[in-house]
C-alpha cells in the first residue's frame, strides 16, 4: 500500500503540518510539475528515457566497464528501473535483483506511456531524508509547491534521487548538491534542455539558493499535537500515519501567530 501523508491545514488553507510514518509524500499530476523540473530528471537520470524500451544499452555496457573496473556491482538503470527498485524490489546489489529489475521494466513499458511512468517516478523517488515524491522534497527543501520551483531549485532537486544522504543540504557533506547541480545543468544543456546562458545564470544563482530552516514546516506545534491525538483516537495511527487525509481546523495561523 502507498504511504500518503496526512495533512493539517489552518481555516484559511495554510499548511500547519504533515503526518507520516515512514515516508513524506504527497502526490502530484504531471500538470504540476514543471518542465524545468522534468527536464532536469531526464538530464540527471536518464537522457534516453523517451527512446528506450525500459533498458539502455549503452547504460548497460558502461556499468560493465565500471563493474569490471570497480569489481562491485553498479548502476547503469534507466528510470524505469529505478521505478521498479524503488516500489516493487529493493536496493540489494545482487545479480538476481537486476534481473527481476530488468523484466519487470521492460513489462512495465509494455503497460503504461512514457508520461505515466516518469510520472511514477517523479512522485515515488527518493529525495533525502523521509521525502519521497517531487512535491514533498520541494516543500521540504524549499518551503513551496513543486509548481513554483524555478530553474536552479529544479536542477538542485533533479540531482537529490542519485545519492540522497550525500547531495542533501541537510547531510553530513551539506555543500555536496553545488557540484551535482552544476553537473545537471550541464548535462540540460549538452541535451538541449537549456541554452549556454540560462546555464550560466543558474550556476551564478547557485550561491544565493536558500533552504528552508529543517523542521520549518511545523506551525502552531501545541495545537497540531492536540488536533493529531484527536485523529489517531477517532481513525487509528495507521490511517492517519499513511492514509493522506486532508484536515482543516478552526485555527487561524495569522492570528494565532500575533497572539502568540
Amino acid at each position: 500500500t502507498q504511504e500518503v501523508s496526512t495533512k493539517i491545514y489552518d481555516r484559511n488553507g495554510i499548511l500547519l503540518y504533515k503526518i507520516y510514518k515512514d515516508k513524506n509524500r504527497t502526490i502530484v499530476p504531471l500538470t504540476d510539475i514543471p518542465m524545468h523540473v522534468r527536464m532536469a530528471t531526464l538530464a540527471a537520470e536518464d537522457a534516453e528515457f523517451y527512446n528506450h524500451p525500459g533498458f539502455s544499452l549503452k547504460g548497460i555496457l558502461r556499468a560493465i566497464g565500471q563493474n569490471i573496473q570497480n569489481k562491485s556491482l553498479q548502476g547503469g538503470s534507466t528510470i524505469t528501473q529505478q521505478l521498479v527498485k524503488n516500489v516493487l524490489l529493493n536496493s540489494d546489489r545482487t545479480v538476481t535483483r537486476k534481473i527481476k529489475e530488468f523484466i519487470l521494466a521492460v513489462q512495465i513499458e509494455a503497460k503504461y506511456k512514457k508520461d505515466d511512468i516518469l510520472l511514477m517516478y517523479l512522485n515515488e523517488a527518493p529525495y533525502g531524508g523521509t521525502a519521497w515524491g517531487v512535491e514533498s522534497a520541494s516543500e521540504t527543501y524549499f518551503g513551496k509547491k513543486v509548481q513554483d520551483l524555478d530553474l536552479v531549485e529544479s536542477a538542485i532537486i533533479a540531482g537529490l534521487p542519485q545519492s540522497p544522504s550525500r547531495y542533501s543540504p541537510y547531510s553530513s557533506t551539506p555543500k555536496a548538491y553545488v557540484t551535482r547541480t552544476k553537473d545537471v545543468l550541464r548535462r540540460m544543456r549538452e541535451d538541449g534542455y537549456i541554452t549556454k546562458d540560462q546555464e550560466t545564470s543558474a550556476v551564478a544563482a547557485l550561491p544565493n539558493i536558500g533552504f528552508q530552516t529543517r523542521g520549518a514546516d511545523f506551525k502552531a506545534p501545541h495545537f497540531v499535537q492536540f488536533v493529531e491525538k484527536i485523529l489517531n483516537e477517532r481513525y487509528g495511527q495507521a490511517v492517519v500515519e499513511q492514509g493522506g487525509l486532508k484536515v482543516t481546523t478552526t485555527l487561524d495561523l495569522a492570528l494565532q501567530e500575533k497572539a502568540q
